[in-house]
């Protein structure tokens, strides 16, 4: 893995697709363990959790479960701006459903917590979160994913579906921006 520059940044090697990889099939053994009987809705917060959520979705080939997408937004550059903008929205019926809401990154928790009140709405029968990265010291909502991938600091990344400013989603690995 070397240094890849966007946009005037330059960003460091953090995450090799051979640990994200080894992650995403013990996250799918989990899930399939817990939603065994349940045919859980895969909902795909886009555009950040595609890659991520195609390999989990396979990984849980042991269940029943169907997918499905969303697309809200949030950030802005390198940093969040506090709002969610829904830009394509929920067309499934989710009442009585497990649904497993598949994110790319937790960091504030803003975005997680209003989907998560939507979808309460549509009173599916459980609510549960799958996240490749989470930030736990950048929380500022009250939420914790079922499934987490990675644990990482509050730091600025990009690859495996993570953008900066829609460039670097097609990275198979993650980066860190580089610190001065």
């Amino acid at each position: 893995m070397k240094q890849v520059t966007y946009e005037g940044l330059t960003f460091e090697p953090y995450i090799p697709k051979s640990e994200i990889d080894a992650r995403i099939a013990e996250l799918g053994k989990e899930i399939s363990r817990d939603c065994a009987d349940k045919k859980p809705l895969f909902l795909v917060v886009l555009n950040g959790a595609f890659a991520f959520a195609s390999d989990l979705f396979r990984a849980c080939e042991d269940i029943d479960a169907e997918i499905s997408f969303i697309r809200l937004q949030s950030y802005e550059g390198t940093s969040s701006t506090g709002h969610v903008k829904e830009v394509l929205g929920l067309h499934d019926d989710i009442e009585n459903r497990t649904v497993i809401i598949v994110e790319d990154i937790v960091d504030t928790g803003n975005t997680i917590y209003n989907l998560m009140n939507t979808l309460r709405q549509h009173r599916p029968a459980d609510i549960r979160i799958a996240t490749l990265l989470f930030k736990p010291d950048a929380l500022v909502r009250p939420v914790k994913p079922d499934y987490v991938g990675f644990n990482i600091p509050t730091k600025f990344i990009i690859g495996y579906g993570l953008d900066l400013n829609g460039l670097a989603r097609n990275l198979n690995d993650i980066y860190v921006l580089k610190e001065d």
